[in-house]
């Protein structure tokens, strides 16, 4: 019976035909104009491109000589680096920690989950009072312990990569952890009746049950936390506009919106938009074939 469902498959294009259209006008035409922009020469937003790039390529060149441009890609690598290892390895131990106990489930699901629904840009603002230089949260903390003023700069340019980053992680590790969760409630509990027939321990359940059948939950993870570090803008640019400190800070989301807004160098930014869209892809298919999933039918 199921078979014959969708014999009749011209009903489904009333439905596909909508979807693939507004896919079409605001997704795939706009990413091809900035392919376009990229090689075109467009020095003010809003304003009409003059013209091709003299020569056409001298937006890519312009790329292997720009050392901020240079520091944005590192330093969006090494988030990724943490993205994957803090924010998925975080909520994957958080996840297996709520998973063994009987009472409070809901509310740590909803404790770790709210930084999610919260603003980014807030964040970013209420992380700078955290982190401010005088008076700030963290700065009386450590007074309260030490019974000295403590003045400590946390955007100088040995710390503000914590200072960065840390709200990052935070933020997005409840995301990560409701979707290991939820993978491990579709484990089947007859598995677990065998294991502790047979005398498992709760650690060998991890082992054995638990790691191997969120192999393709954790894939799914690793991908979402490489395309979404390489996407990451509202909160360092709150935090650190402009690259601070001295142009060590930038990201390639927050790079491409200062030469885009900022320095209304338009076709340079439609560049940077085509490398991070060429780095998600390259990096997430890396990632999906060393961690392939696996089929468990």
């Amino acid at each position: 019976m199921n078979s014959m469902i969708y014999k009749n498959k011209k009903p489904l294009l009333v439905f596909l035909i909508p979807a693939f259209t507004i896919m079409l006008i605001y997704l795939y035409y706009p990413f091809a104009m900035n392919i376009y922009n990229s090689f075109s020469d467009i020095k003010g937003l809003g304003r009409a491109a003059t013209g091709l790039n003299s020569p056409w390529y001298s937006n890519y060149i312009e790329l292997f000589s720009d050392q901020k441009m240079k520091i944005a890609v590192l330093n969006t690598l090494k988030l990724m680096l943490c993205t994957i290892v803090f924010q998925v390895g975080i909520a994957l131990v958080l996840a297996l920690l709520i998973d063994n106990i009987r009472i409070g489930k809901n509310f740590f699901r909803i404790a770790y989950f709210f930084p999610i629904i919260i603003s980014a840009t807030a964040l970013g603002l209420l992380f700078n009072l955290i982190f401010l230089y005088d008076g700030g949260m963290l700065n009386n903390f450590l007074e309260l312990f030490t019974r000295h003023e403590v003045l400590i700069d946390w955007k100088d340019k040995s710390r503000w990569m914590f200072t960065m980053f840390a709200p990052i992680m935070w933020q997005y590790i409840g995301f990560y952890f409701v979707v290991i969760i939820t993978g491990l409630n579709n484990i089947s509990s007859e598995l677990y009746e065998a294991a502790a027939i047979d005398g498992a321990s709760g650690f060998k359940c991890i082992r054995y049950i638990k790691l191997p059948l969120l192999h393709n939950v954790l894939c799914t993870c690793l991908i979402l936390a490489i395309t979404g570090s390489l996407k990451v803008f509202d909160l360092p640019w709150t935090m650190m506009p402009t690259g601070m400190p001295l142009d060590q800070s930038w990201l390639t989301g927050t790079y491409m919106y200062h030469v885009t807004f900022n320095a209304s160098n338009v076709d340079y930014g439609s560049t940077i938009a085509i490398v991070i869209v060429l780095l998600g892809i390259v990096i997430a298919q890396i990632a999906n074939i060393v961690f392939k999933e696996k089929d468990y039918c």
